[in-house]
């Protein structure tokens, strides 16, 4: 649509006050904002609608208008109900770079305006891609009868020779015309375009690889036409987005092939809506489970719940002889804002988890994922998977065969080909931890497999780099067995040996469990752990010998110390 158009519409509330040679610039999109620089989310073409909350004095309107002007917007729309009038400042800055600028007057709404131009844009680009639309309804049908993305990528090919791919955030194939793209080139292109991303640069983003130009287009929810969100942070779905990669520099794309382009991402996005509606039956199922383990429900109850689960978790296969658990947890650095990190760790691991020598976007329909707090967390049947990165040694201690020798996972092979592009969308703040536990043959083990994969993960965590993994191979030997100790014979332990000494630091204040911890971690050393306590030995040596009196126990003796340890570790 036009800018003049606007003007046609009475019930906008729009008054134009300059820039009456520029009124046939088109219209592509819509943006409310009042930050100072709100060049980072927008992309060109838009109608900027602004509240002048951004502006302090008449010195602050040039510096807006000219990133406004040099982002490529179609104008500029500032309301009435904040100043009462357009200040002239912000009027004569739009003259001097050639801005056309509207008052909306204070009875309407900002909202009035979107919906609107959100509703003519749509239709109009709706038009434009009306030929392949009515030529291939089939691309908005879901199944195989649908086609699916390959339908709308096979059309770019024949009518606009263009070769394209949709890639996953880790660079997996998800669907492409013709030539499957390389495993290493999808892999690079995926770390460009999170790169990029999580600089704020709004797509196309160019990449080159093996001497190919690419265009990277984001397949988002959100579309151009629709409202941006700035105050949504961008680290919220960097690690979650698929992408459009073609064979092509967009760089000297006219408009028009430019917007067939983004309208080709929003059809795509109609699959990814697809795939993660079937996928809510299996999270569903994995959380009734999760937390079935995580309540201590009787193995009974947790074993009738996944043989309910079976017929979706392993179609065709009936049940399954064993099981991993996999834990991830994605962490931001971020001071300022609060990030929940379970959903993002949930789509990276039902992501991980698929071999990546398989492609399309169901690859993943046995995988069943989780996510509680910060982690997410996956009920691996191992007959689901038959990927190359099996760990030989500790599957065949579990199944006692060399079927799931082949199909175990192994920690360090989950994260080969996906640790270079998930870096990059991490950045310099964010971190990917991930433990694998050993396979379990019963709903028995899934309590001590959870608790393993999780011990696994805190292993993984205590490492240098964004993307690290552990499997529970790698954990010392009283932590691998902790897991596996019934929850009534923990709670007796631990209660005997902690429960006099908790009573005496609730009743006296005396931090005795926190002595007890140092004492042990400065091996027994007195003046070790004098000085970590800031403490006198002598007060230490009081300390110590209260907690003798009070459980019996004698703290020069090896045994007693790893009671305590022990203790310690299972409370």
């Amino acid at each position: 649509m036009r800018l003049r158009a606007l003007l046609d519409t009475e019930a906008l509330g729009l008054r134009l006050l300059g820039g009456e040679d520029e009124l046939d610039r088109s219209v592509r999109g819509v943006m409310t904002t009042d930050l100072r620089d709100p060049s980072r989310y927008l992309s060109g073409g838009e109608l900027v609608l602004t509240g002048l909350a951004w502006r302090r004095d008449a010195s602050d309107s040039e510096p807006f208008v000219r990133l406004l002007t040099n982002a490529g917007v179609a104008g500029l729309a500032a309301g009435e109900a904040e100043l009462g009038a357009v200040p002239d400042d912000l009027v004569e800055a739009c003259l001097r770079n050639r801005l056309p600028l509207f008052a909306v007057n204070e009875t309407v709404a900002f909202a009035t305006i979107t919906e609107h131009v959100v509703r003519q844009v749509s239709g109009e680009r709706a038009g434009d891609l009306a030929a392949v639309v009515d030529r291939h309804r089939r691309l908005m049908t879901s199944g195989p009868a649908g086609g699916g993305p390959e339908v709308v990528l096979d059309l770019l090919t024949s009518d606009l020779d263009l070769r394209a791919w949709v890639l996953s955030p880790t660079g997996r194939q998800i669907a492409g015309a013709g030539e499957p793209l390389p495993p290493h080139v999808g892999a690079q292109l995926a770390g460009r375009h999170l790169a990029a991303t999580r600089t704020g640069r709004p797509g196309p983003h160019r990449a080159e690889v093996d001497g190919t130009a690419y265009s990277l287009f984001p397949i988002r929810n959100i579309g151009r036409g629709a409202l941006p969100a700035p105050s949504r942070d961008v680290r919220e779905s960097v690690l979650s987005d698929w992408l459009l990669a073609v064979a092509a520099d967009a760089g000297d794309w006219p408009a028009a092939r430019l917007d067939l382009l983004q309208g080709v991402t929003q059809l795509i996005a109609v699959e990814r809506d697809r795939r993660d509606a079937a996928r809510a039956v299996r999270r569903r199922l994995a959380q009734e489970v999760l937390e079935l383990v995580q309540t201590g429900a009787a193995p009974a109850e947790i074993a009738a719940r996944l043989r309910v689960a079976a017929p979706v978790l392993l179609p065709g296969l009936g049940t399954a002889p064993h099981w991993q658990v996999v834990v991830a947890r994605v962490e931001w650095a971020a001071e300022d804002t609060y990030l929940s990190g379970g959903q993002a760790a949930q789509a990276l691991l039902e992501e991980i988890l698929v071999d990546p020598a398989v492609t399309g976007p169901d690859s993943a329909d046995r995988i069943a994922v989780a996510h509680t707090g910060e982690e997410a967390v996956a009920l691996v049947p191992l007959n689901a998977l038959a990927s190359p990165g099996a760990d030989g040694a500790d599957a065949s201690e579990e199944s006692g065969g060399p079927e799931q020798r082949d199909t175990a996972l192994h920690a360090d092979a989950l994260l080969d080909t996906v640790r270079a592009p998930l870096s990059a969308g991490l950045g310099d703040d964010g971190r990917l931890t991930l433990g694998v536990s050993a396979a379990v043959h019963s709903a028995e083990g899934l309590r001590g497999a959870l608790e393993e994969a999780r011990h696994a993960r805190r292993v993984a965590a205590a490492r240098p780099g964004p993307v690290c993994a552990a499997g529970h191979h790698e954990l010392a030997s009283h932590v691998l067995l902790l897991p596996f100790v019934p929850d009534d014979v923990r709670r007796a332990f631990t209660a005997r040996l902690l429960d006099p000494l908790r009573d005496y630091d609730r009743r006296h204040r005396a931090e005795l469990i926190e002595t007890l911890e140092a004492f042990l971690d400065c091996d027994g050393s007195w003046t070790r752990c004098a000085a970590r306590l800031h403490l006198h030995v002598n007060t230490l040596r009081y300390r110590v010998g209260r907690i003798e009196q009070l459980t019996g126990r004698d703290l020069s003796r090896l045994e007693d110390k790893l009671d305590f340890f022990l203790a310690l570790r299972m409370s």
